[in-house]
C-alpha cells in the first residue's frame, strides 16, 4: 500500500505539468465560459473541472500568449513560478491516491490468490485480477468524484450537499450516486485487463532476455510503457465516449439542471460516427498515447521499486533476530 501510494504521488508530479500546459493552450485557443467543463488528468485519474466564473484569476484562465508546448512551459515557470505547473493538483489527489492504492493492492492480492487456484491457467490470472481490481476501485471512487464535481460547480456547503444527495437518492434511487460509472468501466476494465496481462508477459520476456530473475527498474519501466500504449490504443473509442459523457454530466450539474444523461454509450458512439466519421472514435490518439505511456511506465516502475525495497527491508528485519540468537 505504501509502495502504490508513493508511486501515485511520483506519477502525478511528473505527468500533471503536461496536462496543465495542455489545458492552458486549450483555454488560450477557446476561452472557457462560466459553466464550461474540461478534463484534468493528473496521470492517475481523469477529473472533470467546472469553470466557476468569468474570473481571470483562475489558474486555467491566467492571461498569457503561448506559441506552443515548450514555450508554454518556459513562460509559465518564468511568469508564474514553478508551482504553477502543478496547479489544481491537490484537490484531485484526495481521490486519485486512495483509488490507486485500492487498485494496485487489490490487483496484487487477487493475482497471487488466482495463480494458486487457476492451476494450468495461472498465466491468465493477471487478466482477471486486473479487471476485478479496476471494477472495485472505480465503484468506490465514482460517488466521491460526482460529489467533488457538484461541490466545485455549485459552491455548496456540506450541509446543502447532503440535502442534495438525499434528495437525489429519494427521487432516483441509490444508483444515482454511480451515474456515469458505466462508460468509465467500459473503458477502464478492458484497459486494466489488457494492461496487466501484457505487462506481466513483457516483464517475463525481458527478464529472460536479460538473464535475470528479478526485474530491474528499466525492465518494469519499458514493460509498463509498452503495455500501457497497447491498452490505450485499443480502448480509445471508449475513452472518447467517456470524456464526452463526463463533460455533458458536469455541465448539467454546473447549470443546476437534471443530471439525467439519457444517451447510452453506443448511441453516443453512433452520434460521433455520424458527425465525424469512424475516425472520430480515435480522436486525440497521439495526446492520449503521450499521456498514458509515461504515466503507466512511471507508476509501475515506482510501485515495483517500492515493493522490492520494502520486501528487502522486511526480510532483513526478520533475519536480524535469528542472527542475534545464533550469535
Amino acid at each position: 500500500m505504501v509502495a502504490s501510494c508513493s508511486g501515485a504521488i511520483v506519477t502525478s508530479l511528473f505527468v500533471t505539468p503536461l496536462d496543465v500546459v495542455k489545458i492552458r493552450l486549450q483555454a488560450q485557443k477557446n476561452p472557457f465560459p462560466k459553466g464550461k467543463c474540461f478534463v484534468y488528468c493528473n496521470g492517475l485519474m481523469d477529473h472533470i473541472c467546472v469553470c466557476e466564473n468569468g474570473n481571470t484569476k483562475a489558474w486555467y484562465k491566467a492571461p498569457s500568449h503561448f506559441n506552443g508546448t515548450l514555450d508554454a512551459f518556459v513562460k509559465i515557470v518564468r511568469q508564474e513560478g514553478t508551482k504553477a505547473l502543478w496547479s489544481g493538483l491537490p484537490p484531485t489527489l484526495v481521490m486519485a491516491v486512495p483509488a490507486t492504492v485500492i487498485y494496485f493492492t487489490c490487483y496484487d492480492q487477487l493475482c497471487s490468490a488466482l495463480r494458486v487456484r487457476m492451476g494450468d491457467y495461472s498465466q491468465e490470472a493477471p487478466l482477471l485480477a486486473g479487471a476485478v481490481a479496476r471494477v472495485g476501485s472505480a465503484t468506490v471512487i465514482s460517488p466521491l468524484e460526482l460529489i467533488r464535481t457538484q461541490l466545485q460547480s455549485q459552491k455548496q456547503s456540506y450541509r446543502e450537499l447532503t440535502d442534495c444527495i438525499r434528495s437525489a437518492v429519494q427521487s432516483e434511487g441509490w444508483l444515482s450516486l454511480w451515474r456515469g460509472l458505466g462508460p468509465t468501466l467500459l473503458r477502464d476494465v478492458p484497459f486494466s485487463a489488457m494492461y496487466w496481462y501484457n505487462y506481466e508477459k513483457a516483464k517475463s520476456w525481458l527478464c529472460e532476455r536479460s538473464h535475470t530473475r528479478e526485474p530491474t527498474l528499466t525492465i518494469t519501466f519499458v514493460s509498463g510503457a509498452m503495455s500501457g500504449s497497447i491498452a490505450s490504443i485499443v480502448t480509445l473509442p471508449f475513452d472518447v465516449v467517456k470524456t464526452r459523457r463526463q463533460l455533458e454530466l458536469g455541465e448539467l450539474q454546473a447549470k443546476n439542471l437534471s443530471c439525467q444523461v439519457s444517451s447510452s454509450t453506443f448511441s453516443v458512439m453512433s452520434r460521433i460516427v455520424a458527425q465525424s466519421g469512424f475516425s472520430g472514435l480515435f480522436a486525440g490518439f497521439i495526446p492520449r498515447l503521450i499521456k498514458v505511456a509515461p504515466a503507466c511506465a512511471i507508476m509501475i516502475s515506482s510501485y515495483e521499486f517500492g515493493k522490492t525495497f520494502f520486501r528487502k527491508h522486511n526480510e532483513e528485519r526478520t533475519l536480524r533476530p535469528l542472527q542475534d540468537t545464533n550469535a
